[in-house]
């Protein structure tokens, strides 16, 4: 009797294979994914921004993993240079506050934004408005919380009256822009160039030079990463093909460096040193060099290349990516937003116990901003139909080549 041929075993899913996920995800698990994982990228990088590999590693005995405490321990509301905000056990900073302000525009305007909505709807909401501050523990005005480059907002738009189309002008030349825009990625989901213009438009409010130009290809990395069979490599690809001057030569530098890696630890220094010539503010983070911030069409934030990068490195696992960006250190509560919206939006999931304690520490309802944006982003897209439609029946009458086509 011919025995049997043995039955070839089913292989075990590949947790780094975003194949499935990325062809089962619809629009609205990839604006889930990135918005959740924007935020949770931001609490877990918190309690260690502004450091370095080295100091990271020695303060936690080794790797962040996960969500931890305060740097300084009990001692966070006096402690320099974070105090007085309670950074870390999961609560998120203004890199959330700031993405969840900008989908409260959204909401109002049901359309597309443009400086002028950052003006009109933007700065009040920052100024009028008290809400649950995770790191104050207490309710108060966003103002009160964000940084001096978001209050610059206020200052120019609201006190000074600037043109909001240039009133970036003149603030320092960070990340600040670039930290909220994937809403604008993920109302123009699948359009990348859609993305990048008005992001360009909005962020032009807030900053200019090369902070404005990563707020704009950010916006279109994230439109980028939720378009069908979207990869970490097609993300990438797109950002070239949009970026301009420094931010488009450092994407492609750390990028390069990135494919040589499959594991963050490898990966931090070779990251860093593939940046370093295009960063102004230097290696000690907490002594900006002279030039540091200032405006340049040969230099780019740190922020959005390594962001690019350790979704790389990660092959667009959230979870590889985000502490990646985490262990980076420098800003890496930025960092780690950016990585973790674009692996969201890639598809990759959230860590439900990261997302739940998130959310319970910091006191927010992080799926909320999701359903409001994915309701909102149907809207826009059946209004830019017909406005598409509109055009193609004007041009047509005019009789426009290839309108017989």
């Amino acid at each position: 009797m011919t025995p049997e041929k043995p039955k070839t075993p089913t292989p075990e899913p590949d947790p780094t294979d975003l194949t499935d996920l990325t062809r089962e995800a619809t629009l609205e698990d990839r604006i889930t994914a990135a918005l959740v994982g924007a935020a949770v990228g931001d609490a877990l990088g918190g309690p260690v921004e502004g450091y370095s590999p080295d100091q990271i590693l020695e303060r936690h005995a080794g790797r962040v993993h996960g969500i931890v405490g305060p740097w300084n321990g009990d001692a966070w509301r006096t402690a320099r240079p974070i105090a007085p905000y309670h950074k870390g056990d999961g609560h998120v900073t203004d890199d959330t506050l700031m993405t969840h302000a900008l989908i409260r525009v959204y909401a109002k305007v049901r359309d597309h934004l443009d400086a002028y909505a950052i003006a009109d709807h933007l700065v009040p909401d920052l100024m009028t408005t008290p809400r649950w501050i995770p790191e104050l523990e207490a309710e108060a005005l966003p103002l009160h919380r964000v940084f001096l480059a978001e209050k610059w907002l206020v200052t120019r738009l609201h006190y000074g009256h600037a043109d909001p189309r240039e009133a970036g002008v003149g603030n320092i030349v960070n990340c600040g822009a670039a930290m909220y825009m994937a809403p604008v990625g993920l109302v123009n989901a699948a359009d990348p160039r859609a993305a990048y213009t008005e992001a360009l438009d909005i962020a032009g409010a807030h900053q200019s030079s090369y902070g404005r130009e990563a707020a704009a290809v950010f916006a279109a990395a994230v439109a980028a990463a939720t378009a069908p069979g979207a990869t970490p490599d097609s993300v990438v690809t797109s950002c070239l093909a949009l970026a301009k001057d420094g931010t488009r030569t450092a994407i492609e530098q750390v990028c390069e460096v990135a494919r040589n890696h499959t594991d963050f630890e490898s990966a931090l220094r070779p990251l860093r040193a593939a940046v370093a010539p295009y960063d102004t503010v230097g290696d000690d983070y907490r002594a900006p060099s002279l030039g540091a911030r200032r405006p340049s069409r040969l230099h780019t934030i740190e922020e959005l290349p390594i962001a690019l990068g350790m979704l790389l490195v990660a092959s667009g696992d959230y979870r590889h990516a985000v502490l990646g960006a985490v262990n980076y250190g420098r800003d890496c509560d930025s960092i780690a937003t950016m990585a973790g919206a674009l692996a969201g939006a890639l598809g990759s999931p959230v860590p439900e116990e990261w997302s739940k304690r998130v959310a319970e520490a910091s006191r927010l309802d992080l799926w909320e901003p999701a359903r409001t944006l994915t309701a909102v982003a149907g809207e826009i897209h059946r209004r830019d139909i017909r406005r598409r439609r509109a055009h193609e029946a004007a041009f047509a009458a005019l009789g426009g080549p290839g309108c017989s086509d």
